[in-house]
Formats: structure tokens, sequence, C-alpha cells
């Protein structure tokens, strides 16, 4: 006889690939949030160290920027198959491998003697880290009703959003107090601790069992192609977007390498993977509207998060001369509002329609990125934390309902896959929001700088009177004229630093309001009347 049908079953849930067992399931959001929130946390903590990195391995800070490029690239390859290692090796025992690779590798950056060993032992955790977020947002799928998923992608909103906030932070007391070691030493001990709860209370669900091994018994397609594809492919567009900056974009013959490779061999993927049976990037899914939607906003929703996150604390240092400890903190005001904020938008992302969420989110994050763009040079440590506060309290109502809609109208057996492609949409996002937004502002700041440098006429009579007075000043100098203008000089590259950064986050703010409309295109779960399926005792 068949059980009665439930709304989960009417919306094609079922609990048979839930991690939980027979535990509270909120006790295994705990355990599986631990080393997603370290690797998170990770990926900005290291970029606050990189001069103590250069000092101490007596390297340029060019050099230094591999330890960051490195550990991108090698995430940004993982990322997209990490659903298909998820089939293949097993949901729990990929995340255990994952965990443990991400903790040697962090025990490695920490004991590193050179920049060589440093750098493969980068490659090595963006390796172990890129699995993480993907496999537990797949969990969390399997494993909670669609009504309920707002509650538990509200926890996931805390490691996501709140760990690069902490990071800079984190990452500035670490350095001033301890050694640059540290950064990664400190993932060791957290690492064991989550690989053996991990191991003790997450479940492998039978029927998530009996799918791999139905899978293996069919005979294992390594899609070799694909995987080649996709390394050169994400690899050296992040490559391109890394080191673009740096090197001039397209004036270097070896950005215009990177970025020929990348493009020929993601369009060599799109073609490829349509044709698989068995992808390892399974495409097919951006068919469904609301999913490609949810990929498109998760993508601005990372270029926003972490762009603003290296450009927030970057003006404090340039501009207001901030240590990377109070640069870092300034932040964290707003991660405690994220904080706050994640309980109610995962209550509210189960009972109103995510639409009014996302619009609303989008709206706030763009008026936030307007308030940004008006800040002068002469603003406070409480200006610049009010400041990030109004745009980190609407993050959890991206972030949250973006996940809650993604897999409204995929099948269970599709969100390790989908969760990949989430995490890929986020971290790209991330990636292109940094490398455009440095861009924008060496531009922009260059441009102001000749502006400003323009008024400078000695014909003027504020400038010839401000320069007499500041001879004046330093009349005890060598050449007080000489220190007169080189003062000026200094404020003339603060004024213009200042309105570089104010261009860029007009910039994201004209991002942000023409993505918003797609919002409206979105279509909420709703429980359907046609009868479910007969499910079994």
């Amino acid at each position: 006889m068949a059980a009665e049908a439930t709304p989960e079953t009417r919306r094609g849930w079922t609990a048979e690939r839930s991690i939980a067992g027979g535990r509270n399931p909120w006790l295994i959001v705990a355990v599986i949030s631990i080393p997603t929130f370290m690797e998170v946390l990770d990926t900005s903590i290291a970029n606050v160290a990189l001069d103590h990195i250069s000092g101490g391995l007596s390297i340029s800070n060019d050099q230094a920027t591999w330890v960051l490029t490195s550990y991108l690239v090698a995430n940004a390859i993982i990322i997209p198959i990490s659903g298909w290692l998820t089939n293949v090796l097993g949901r729990k025992r990929y995340f255990l491998m994952s965990i443990a690779l991400f903790t040697f590798a962090s025990l490695l950056c920490g004991l590193a003697p050179n920049l060589t060993t440093l750098v493969i032992a980068r490659v090595l955790q963006g390796i172990g880290g890129g699995g993480l977020a993907p496999v537990e947002q797949s969990m969390l799928a399997d494993s909670f009703p669609p009504e309920k998923r707002g509650l538990a992608f509200a926890a996931l909103a805390i490691v996501i959003v709140v760990g690069p906030v902490l990071g800079p932070a984190l990452g500035g007391w670490i350095t001033e107090h301890a050694s640059w070691h540290w950064v990664f030493l400190i993932n060791v001990p957290i690492g064991i601790a989550a690989f053996f709860l991990t191991r003790t209370f997450v479940d492998e669900p039978e029927k998530v069992v009996s799918e791999r091994a139905e899978k293996l018994r069919k005979g294992l397609r390594i899609d070799y192609i694909g995987m080649i594809l996709v390394a050169f492919g994400l690899g050296f567009f992040e490559l391109t977007l890394d080191r673009g900056e740096r090197e001039d974009w397209f004036s270097s013959g070896f950005i215009i390498t990177t970025a020929a490779v990348s493009a020929i061999s993601v369009l060599a993927l799109i073609v490829w993977e349509l044709q698989r049976e068995d992808p390892v990037v399974d495409l097919r899914l951006l068919r469904n509207t609301n999913f490609s939607l949810t990929v498109v906003v998760m993508g601005i929703t990372g270029m926003i998060l972490f762009g603003t996150t290296q450009l927030i604390p970057q003006m404090l240092q340039q501009v207001l001369g901030y240590s990377a400890l109070n640069a870092g903190l300034a932040l964290t005001f707003g991660g405690l509002a994220t904080l706050l904020a994640v309980p109610f938008a995962g209550k509210l992302t189960g009972t109103v329609d995510v639409r009014i969420l996302l619009g609303g989110a989008l709206a706030v994050q763009a008026a936030a990125l307007w308030h940004l763009s008006g800040l002068t040079a002469d603003i406070g440590f409480a200006d610049a934390a009010i400041a990030r506060t109004y745009q980190a309290v609407a993050l959890p109502f991206l972030f949250v309902p973006i996940n809650a809609i993604a897999y409204s109208g995929l099948r269970q057996d599709q969100t390790a896959q989908a969760s990949a492609l989430l995490n890929v949409a986020r971290n790209l996002g991330g990636s292109i929001g940094i490398s455009s937004a440095q861009t924008l502002l060496a531009g922009a700041v260059q441009r102001h700088q000749t502006e400003l440098v323009q008024t400078l006429n000695p014909l003027d009579a504020d400038y010839t009177d401000w320069l007499s007075r500041a001879q004046g000043a330093f009349a005890g100098q060598a050449d007080p004229n000489g220190v007169a203008l080189g003062v000026l000089y200094q404020e003339v590259r603060r004024q213009a630093s200042i309105l570089g950064f104010l261009d860029v986050f007009r910039s994201l703010m004209i991002v942000v309001l023409v993505v918003t409309p797609l919002v409206l295109l979105m279509r909420p779960s709703k429980t359907s009347n046609v009868e479910a399926p007969p499910v079994g005792h």
C-alpha cells in the first residue's frame, strides 16, 4: 500500500539521500560546516599575510602573489568536477578525502622553507578545498525538504559569507602577533577535528551507495577529455584574471596566450560535454531556467562579496593609512550584521516569495554601493564600518534564497552537479569582481591624478597661496619648495586614490542594477496538486 503523499514527496524530495541517518540533522549541519568554514576563511586570510610571506621567504611581492594564484587555479579546476567525483568516489568518502588533503597541505604550507614548496602545497590545498563547499551544499539539499532548506542554507550562508569577512581581521591579528606560518598551521587542529567528527556523525545513505554501485556496475567511463578541457579552460581563465592587471592585460603575450587557451578550451568543453551521456560537468542543468538564473545571480553575489571584501580594506590602508588588522576590523562589524541577519533570511525564505527577497536584497546592495561611492578621504573608522554594515546585512537575503530556489525542478540525484556549478559561479564571480575592480581602480586613479595635476596652475591664486604658506612652514628644511611640492603630490595621490575607489563602487552598483530585473523571471517552487508516486513503507 502506498504511503500518504506529503508536500515533500509532491515536490520530488524524500529523505532517502539524507546524511543525518537517525541523528538530528542540525547536528550534522554544524559538523559539515566546520571544514567548509575553514576553507573559505583561509581563502581570504592568506591575502593579508602576503607582505610577511615575501619578507620571510626573501622574495618579491609579485612572486608572493603566486601563493594566491596557485590556490585559485587549483580550486577553479577541481570545483566543476567535484560533482562527478562525488558520484564516483562516494559523497562521504570524497568529503573526508578533501578534508584530509586540505589539512595535510595546510601543514606543508606552514612548514614551507621556500616559495616552490609553498606554491606546491597551495596547489594541493586548492585541490582539497575545492571539494568542500560543493559537497556540503549537496548534502544540505538532500537532507532537508524544500520548505526547510532556507534555514539549512542559512547555516551555510554563515560559512560562505562571514568567512571572507572575518578572514582579513584574523589574518591581520595572526601576522601581527605571531608569524605568517600560523595563517596555515591554524587549519591543522581544526581539520583533524573536522575529519573525525565527519567520519563519526555523517551517514552515507543506502540510496546514495546503491546509486554509486549501479554506476560502477555499468562500467566507470572517465571523461578524460572533459577533465582536460576543464583544467585548461577554467585554470587558464583564473590565471588570466589573477595576473592580468599585473601584466598590463593584452599588451602582454603571456595574458594573450592564457586568454586564448581558456576561450578555446571553454568553447570545446561546452560542445563536448553536451554530447556526453555521463559528462564530468553536467551543463544540461543550465537548460532549467530557474537554475541558470540562480547561477547568474550567484556569480554577481560572488562578484560583490569578494570584490568589496578586497576593496574596502585596501582603501582604508592606502588612503587612510590603516594597519591590516584595523582595516580587517572595519569589515568585522559587517560580519556581525550578517550573522544577525542570517536567521531572518532562513526563516523568510521558507515563507516569502524568493523573488521579493532577492529583488529587495539586490536593491539594498545597490543602495549600499551608492553610499560607499559617497565616502571621502576624511572618513573615520565608524564611517567605514557602518558603510560595510549596510552592504553586509543584505548578503544573507541573497545567498540563502539563491540556494533554496536553485534546486527547484531538479532531481535529487542532480544535486551534486548542481552544487558544483553554483560554486563555480560564486568563485568565478569573485575572481572577476576582484580582477575587474583592480583594473578599473588603476585606470581611475591614473585619470583622476592627471585631472588634479592639471588644476595645479601657477596662475591660480589658491595654489600659489598654499605653496607660499607651505614653504614658510618648511622653512627650516634644506629645500622648502621641494618638500612642499612633495607634500602636495602625496595629497594629490591620496585624493586621486579615493576618487578611484568611489568610481569602482559606482560601477559595481550599475552591475547590480542591470542584473536585478532577472529575478522577476524566476519561478519559485510550489506544491503541486498532481498525485505523488507511490512511496513504499
